[in-house]
Order: structure tokens, then C-alpha cells, then sequence
């Protein structure tokens, strides 16, 4: 991968001006009580230029003179740390990672910061500055920009994220990898959890038959909070409670996934506790699947990303009309109240805007759901796509989703 990150600071380089910084943070995890702190995982703007996965790293891009200059900034080794919690990352290893020869610390960084600022007359930092919303909480580069705005108020500040991020839509061969290996490992563990359900058993514990198939695989952390919801509590679109007790004459609804090298799968399943669908329940799966079919089929570049969710609501309209279930097309809404597509990569909802065009490397899910309330059905079936020069690929072909097959496999359960 390290020429992966190289080729990545190469391009992001391209849009930066003569004079100029780019600075990204590593992070650092945050406090959570006492002297306990939540699990770290490095900003994924500067993974995705680095590869690096470790607390408080700086990594400096200069352009100056017609040529870019590239710093990474680490910490000290402490012999006393060592003891504690183990080795930090080593000057040769951080070489070996990222592909970046010039390795410094982290506590020559502000010494360094000041000559470039007040000895070069630099003219600009590049910092990422993500920001969902307006009250959203301050990223490292936000409070970085204030503290140089304050000490050095000539200095210009411009947001990196949006470029970044425009690289991070298109999936190069080796993040489509691992992609595929977090989809192969969320396969074993989802049949591992069916294979293991019982009428009575809390859901709790059909999800830990997926976390124990997923740690047993060498997964770090999952894609994101499994929802493993049955019954009525699958017609709430992030149920993650997962605590309640599994019924026979259930459906059990999971979206779930695991993170390999930081690259999520995010998968979607519907299946009955007993092991056979009721006439009901496969009418609106099979409906579901309808939906799910009809928007691979469309899938290629030239596309609109919009269209997609417009195909589904299309297919639900007329459905769920003969079905007597609504009467006209914006009701479909009390049924269906989620977008059928997001992209995918280092993060499950990836960056990516919703006015693109589909083009061969983004990868995306697909994900057409029904939720009927009164009924305590809840059914939402999600594969991740790879779109290609002439069609898409679905890389999650493997795991199980035709209601025939589902029902065959959990016959084979003891």
C-alpha cells in the first residue's frame, strides 16, 4: 500500500498553491472518564495520505519552488511509555508505511511550523476543516486554524477536505482488496449467526456469534454499530439496542459489517427465526428484492446517483398501490424512509456527494428496505457495488439473499 499513500500526497499536491502547507493530524482519542479513553482510530484523510495509525502524527506537505517537500512528524520513543503501553511507531517504520523519507518529532514541529511561517514567507496552510453541520463538534484542524490565526494572523487558511475527499470516491485496486476481505469475513460471520438462531434467544446473542466470528478473523472494530433486530424492532432504522428476545414467527433484520485496514463492508440481511418465511413476510421480501434487482440491473457510469433512490420509490409506488397498502406515490414514504444508496470506503457513509454521476471505481451500497409498522415486519436487504467500465460488479454475491436459499441454509441448522 505504500505506493497507494504516495500516489495519493502526489495528487493532492497538485492542488495546492506555491508558498504554501499542508497540514493533516493523525488525532488522538478522546477522553472518555477518569483516566479511560475511548478506542483510538486515525482521521481518514490522513490514513488515506499515509497509511499510518497512530496518535498525534503530523504529516507536512511543502510547496515551495516548484517542488514538494514532504515531513512527517512522530513522537520520541519514551522508555517509560514503552512499558506501559508498548511501542510507539519507529523512524524506519514510518518510512516503510507511508513512503515519506523525511521523518522528524513532534516536538520540533512548532519550531518548524515558525521558521516556515516567519523565516519563508509562507503564504497559505491547507488544513482539513470537515465540518457536518453547524453545530457539530471542532475537528483537530479547525482548533489548529484558530491558534494560527491568533499567532499569525497574515497567514491564509484554505480547507483541504473537499479535494481529498474527491480522490476518496474512486477506489484504486488495493482498497477494492480489502474490501472484498471485510465482505468475505461479514459473510462468515453473518451465517455463523443465523446458523446459530433460536426462538428465544435475545438478540444480543445472535450478534455475538458475528463478533466472535469477526475477532477470530483478526478484525480491529467493526464497520459500525450491528443492528440485529427482530420483529417490530426491525422497523426502526438504527435500532442497535439489540437486547430483546427473538420469537418464532419472527423476521430478524441485520446491517451490519466488518472494517478491514480501515475499510468498511456494510451488509443487509432479512431472514425468519423458524426458518421459513410466512406468505406475508415473502410478499414483501420478495417485493424488497424486486427493488434491490431492478437498481443493479440499472447500474453503470453515466448514471445519476439520484436516480437510483428514484427507481425503488417507482417500484414501491405501483406495489404497494396494488397491494392496498397506500394510494398515492408520496405515501410510499410511510414505508420506506431511508435513501437506497451511499458510498463506501474508509468510512461506512463515505464522503461522496449526492449530485455525482456513476463512475467505473466508486463503490456503493444498495439498500431498499420496507417497514410495516402494524404488521411488525421489517425487511432491508444491502449489497456493496462496484461500478465498472461497462456495468458494476457486486462484490457481496456471495452472501446469501434469495429467499430460497435462505430458507435451504437454515434447514441445515442442528
Amino acid at each position: 500500500m505504500k505506493e497507494f499513500h504516495v500516489e495519493n500526497r502526489r495528487n493532492v499536491a497538485e492542488k495546492m498553491k506555491e508558498g504554501s502547507l499542508m497540514i493533516l493530524f493523525a488525532g488522538e482519542a478522546p477522553k472518555k472518564s477518569a483516566d479511560a479513553v475511548y478506542d483510538f482510530t486515525p482521521n481518514r484523510n490522513f490514513y488515506y495520505m499515509t497509511g499510518i495509525d497512530e496518535e498525534q502524527v503530523i504529516l507536512v506537505l511543502e510547496k515551495k519552488a516548484g517542488e514538494v517537500l514532504e515531513h512527517l512528524f512522530i513522537k520520541r520513543r519514551d522508555p517509560v511509555m514503552v512499558k506501559w503501553v508498548g511501542e510507539s511507531i519507529s523512524e524506519e517504520k514510518a518510512k516503510e508505511v507511508s513512503g515519506v523519507e523525511d521523518i522528524r518529532f513532534l516536538d520540533t514541529f512548532d519550531a518548524y511550523l515558525h521558521q516556515s511561517i516567519a523565516k519563508e514567507s509562507l503564504e497559505r496552510i491547507y488544513l482539513d476543516l470537515e465540518k457536518d453541520n453547524f453545530n457539530s463538534l471542532e475537528v483537530v484542524g479547525s482548533r489548529f486554524a484558530k491558534m494560527i490565526r491568533e499567532k499569525y494572523p497574515q497567514v491564509r487558511i484554505k480547507n483541504i477536505y473537499n479535494e481529498i475527499c474527491a480522490l476518496r470516491v474512486f477506489k484504486s485496486p488495493e482498497e477494492i482488496a480489502l474490501m472484498r476481505k471485510a465482505i468475505a469475513i461479514t459473510k462468515d460471520g453473518i451465517e455463523a449467526l443465523m446458523k446459530n438462531t433460536k426462538a428465544g434467544m435475545k438478540e444480543n446473542q445472535l450478534e455475538a456469534h458475528f463478533n466472535f466470528v469477526l475477532k477470530s478473523q483478526g478484525v480491529k472494530d467493526f464497520a459500525f454499530t450491528t443492528i440485529c433486530a427482530a420483529g417490530q424492532n426491525a422497523t426502526v432504522l438504527h435500532y442497535v439496542a439489540n437486547n430483546q428476545e427473538v420469537k418464532d414467527g419472527d423476521l430478524v433484520l441485520l446491517d451490519l459489517g466488518a472494517q478491514y485496514g480501515y475499510y468498511s463492508a456494510d451488509i443487509s440481511r432479512t431472514f425468519p427465526v423458524n426458518g421459513r418465511f410466512t406468505e406475508r413476510q415473502r410478499v414483501f421480501y420478495d417485493l424488497v428484492l424486486k427493488a434491490h434487482d431492478a437498481v443493479l440491473d440499472m447500474l453503470k457510469p453515466g448514471v445519476p446517483f439520484t436516480r437510483i433512490n428514484e427507481v425503488v420509490h417507482e417500484i414501491y409506488a405501483k406495489e404497494l398501490k396494488s397491494l392496498g397498502l397506500i394510494e398515492k406515490d408520496e405515501e410510499v414514504r410511510k414505508y420506506y424512509y431511508h435513501n437506497t444508496s451511499h458510498f463506501l470506503g474508509l468510512d461506512t457513509h463515505d464522503v461522496g456527494r449526492r449530485d455525482l454521476v456513476l463512475e467505473e471505481g466508486m463503490v456503493l451500497t444498495v439498500e431498499p428496505g420496507l417497514y410495516i409498522e402494524e404488521e411488525g415486519i421489517g425487511i432491508r436487504l444491502e449489497n456493496d457495488i462496484l461500478i465498472t467500465k461497462d456495468g458494476m460488479e457486486n462484490l457481496s454475491k456471495d452472501i446469501l439473499i434469495r429467499p430460497e436459499d435462505v430458507e435451504a441454509f437454515l434447514a441445515t441448522r442442528a
